[in-house]
């Protein structure tokens, strides 16, 4: 499979962030290889998951996710609408902090039922323009949780940044202690808008933030982005 790519895999090495973005997109897909990123088989468990991750490890989300796929309540927006708050709590508190994303969820949920009478597929057909700032008012979604629902769940060619991209960046120079829309629209004004290489782009700076780049003893030698 080959990647997506801003330019052409052979562009010769340029002065510009553009270059230098598409140069660690290479790299980063030579060292790690595709990604397959979401873990989610449809999109309400993506949007599902994308709450459940805030300020926990995706390990604790599958479990809180089986518990769900379990009782079949992650089939439809209806069905895990139906759930008392207290009982879903109960049912995700493997994901930490369940009471807090038991209400996100529930507002998530309401705000699907009462702005596209349940039916995810029009909420997330809806242009990004439009649905972007639509979601950013629902209680508990943030920016990085919006943008991971409208491009993971909904094809929109929308960056998402978390805490990997932030770091990475910083410790190569780029836009160092920025803020969240700084930094997304630093990869969205340089690069092409096209989600499926924000899709593996994303996932790649994940694990190289996993894998080499961490907070604390970063593993730097041999790093894929060594040099660059």
């Amino acid at each position: 499979m080959r990647p997506v790519s801003a330019q052409s895999e052979d562009a010769p090495p340029g002065p510009g962030l553009a270059a230098r973005l598409d140069r660690f997109y290479h790299q980063l897909y030579r060292h790690f290889g595709p990604q397959g990123w979401w873990p989610g088989q449809t999109p309400l468990e993506i949007c599902v998951g994308a709450i459940l991750t805030q300020n926990t490890n995706w390990r604790n989300v599958e479990r809180a996710i089986a518990a769900l796929a379990a009782r079949g309540l992650i089939t439809s927006v209806e069905a895990l609408e139906r759930v008392p708050e207290p009982e879903l709590a109960e049912l995700i508190r493997p994901a930490g902090y369940f009471n807090v994303k038991a209400r996100r969820l529930k507002d998530f949920l309401r705000f699907v039922r009462e702005g596209f009478g349940g039916d995810l597929g029009a909420m997330l057909a809806e242009a990004l323009e439009t649905i972007r700032p639509r979601l950013l008012a629902v209680r508990g979604i943030g920016p990085e949780t919006a943008d991971s629902i409208l491009l993971y769940a909904g094809s929109h060619a929308t960056f998402v940044v978390d805490a990997y991209t932030r770091r990475i960046l910083g410790r190569h120079g780029i836009a160092p202690g920025a803020g969240y829309e700084t930094v997304r629209e630093l990869f969205m004004s340089h690069l092409p808008r096209d989600a499926a290489l924000y899709n593996e782009y994303h996932a790649l700076l994940v694990a190289l933030g996993k894998h080499r780049c961490r907070p604390r003893q970063p593993r730097c030698g041999g790093c894929p982005l060594e040099g660059l």
